[in-house]
């Protein structure tokens, strides 16, 4: 279960309770089958909904962006890497080890410095001369040591070698023909030799076959600043191994091609096809390594796979819904523009609360309700139905509140009072926010319409804001380029909502609730659900204006 890409369970965009409680209680009712499920959301919650959850001890469920996978969300290969001081030779021994064709240079702190791969790794034996003999000069004698498993037995500050390196082979002439002046010289135990050398101004003097160096050899080598290293292999091995000395950070590409974590993984896709490269250093905001993406992860990823709850419309859905993995739709709305190219399991009731049939699915496969996820259902069966208020309330709704009121142990009317009061700090906020907690968009014979539906305590209160109202929803009007904006104020306890609108056809949906004589915004009693009565009549105004 553990290993498995997380199924994810949202509600619509604008989360109300009824949204929200059924994604989280039907992710615990998958993980109770074994399955890896997320409960999450597609915006900021509500008063009544945030109260819910501090109520019954729930954390926020996570915010879903996008149904697309991120870099983030794929099994990228381990961040190993190796920091700018790494000699080429161990950068080599690494890569075998590993199994890796490059690796990422970072700073202590983990930041990216720079990029190696094998061919730069290859350019060291295969390339330029002079550009070896560049590189080694700017080696320190601590590298070269390490390189070629040595000792050193004299260090000076103030080297002098010059990069180019000498095998010295004792011939008649003994050295004298050799021109030492600066340069790396590899040679025997010979004493005599090794002080002549240093004399004739070499840079570093190697030693092969040898376990210490004369004291007479030490002295010349404080005269002239020259290091000495007894190295631990033969003449052939240590040349050799001398030019894969040099740290990565000489040869390391500087301004590597780089990914974020949170890019997604189609979108690097279409990048990685104008570039060579194999395998890519993937980090966080912070530029920290997070692991490396290669052509194999973005040509085998998958986008998230979503189950669907309270909703079915991908315009009311995650971004790129389109895209995703849907395996199971769970709803009580109308049926929209839903399609995929697999088949799905699609669960639609006419219904009153989508918790309700959620709560229903429990009972059916026989696993156990705790008693705060049952609370948590009967407050998203009570607000979506408007404590059974709504005419899309049924008898099913009603029997299942009831059952679960008895497995939370809530009486339902003072449960109810003590929620609805909850949310009464509504008012405190400004018009702008409350219109678009619960706000849904529809296209109504091309007409781009947003309703919106506001539970408060006090429909009469609201109309004393009428001026923050009509600005607030002008300027949610224009941001969202609408044709027409309807909003609603529903009160429980005075049994009925309000309306405004914007737009062209504002003056057809007030002619729908029109006002008593003397008032502006008459309360239209009865008015609850959005569903059954609001979109039907709003339909109904559009079609004949």
């Amino acid at each position: 279960m553990n290993n498995e890409a997380p199924v994810y369970i949202t509600g619509h965009q604008h989360p109300d309770t009824d949204s929200v409680a059924s994604a989280i209680a039907y992710a615990f009712f998958k993980r109770a089958r074994g399955i890896k499920a997320v409960p999450c959301r597609l915006g900021d919650l509500n008063n009544e909904t945030e109260y819910l959850l501090r109520r019954f001890h729930f954390p926020v469920p996570a915010l879903l962006k996008d149904a697309r996978i991120t870099l983030a969300d794929l099994s990228l290969d381990e961040p190993v890497a190796i920091t700018p001081d790494t000699t080429v030779r161990e950068a080599i021994s690494r890569m075998h080890e590993n199994e890796r064709n490059s690796f990422a240079v970072v700073n202590e702190d983990g930041t990216i410095a720079g990029y190696v791969s094998k061919s730069d790794l290859a350019n060291i034996g295969l390339g330029d001369t002079a550009a070896e003999i560049e590189l080694l000069k700017q080696t320190s004698v601590a590298e070269i040591a390490e390189t070629i498993d040595g000792k050193i037995i004299y260090q000076d500050d103030e080297f002098h070698y010059n990069g180019k390196t000498s095998i010295v082979a004792l011939n008649e002439t003994k050295v004298d023909n050799y021109n030492a002046s600066d340069r790396i010289v590899i040679l025997g135990n010979d004493p005599a030799a090794q002080k002549q050398l240093i004399e004739k101004g070499a840079g570093m003097l190697i030693v092969v076959w040898a376990k210490e160096i004369r004291e007479e050899v030490i002295e010349a080598a404080k005269l002239h600043h020259c290091p000495i290293i007894i190295s631990g292999h033969g003449a052939m091995n240590t040349s050799r191994y001398l030019f894969f000395a040099p740290p990565v950070r000489l040869i390391m590409t500087d301004d590597p091609i780089t990914f974020k974590n949170t890019e997604f993984a189609e979108d690097v896709g279409a990048k990685m096809l104008k570039t060579r490269f194999r395998s890519y250093p993937v980090v966080d905001e912070n530029r920290v390594l997070c692991g490396y993406v290669s052509r194999f992860h973005i040509l085998n990823h998958k986008n998230k796979k979503i189950i669907l709850v309270d909703h079915n419309e991908f315009s009311q859905s995650v971004r790129n819904v389109e895209k995703a993995q849907i395996l199971e739709v769970i709803d009580h709305h109308r049926i929209n523009d839903f399609a995929t190219s697999q088949p799905v399991s699609f669960r639609n009731e006419i219904i009153g609360s989508t918790a309700t049939i959620v709560a229903t699915m429990f009972r059916e496969n026989q696993i156990p309700i705790p008693a705060n996820l049952a609370g948590l259902l009967l407050g998203a069966i009570l607000s979506d139905t408007l404590v059974f208020q709504s005419p899309t309330t049924t008898r099913k709704d009603i029997d299942t509140a009831n059952i679960l009121a008895a497995l939370a142990d809530l009486d339902i009317d003072i449960f109810a009072k003590e929620m609805f009061t909850a949310s009464a700090s509504s008012l405190n906020q400004s018009i702008y926010e409350m219109i678009v907690q619960d706000i849904k968009f529809y296209d109504i014979g091309g007409i781009r319409t947003m309703i919106s539906q506001t539970i408060v305590p006090s429909v009469e209160k609201m109309r004393s804001r009428e001026i923050e109202i009509s600005r607030d929803m002008n300027r949610l009007y224009e941001k969202k380029e609408l044709d027409l904006l309807v909003v609603c104020f529903t009160s429980v306890l005075e049994d009925g909502s309000i309306f405004y609108a914007v737009g062209e056809k504002a003056d057809r949906i007030l002619d729908v609730y029109p006002d008593r004589p003397g008032e502006t915004h008459s309360v239209q009693h009865g008015v609850f659900s959005r569903k059954k009565q609001i979109v039907p009549s709003v339909n109904e105004a559009l079609e004949f204006a």
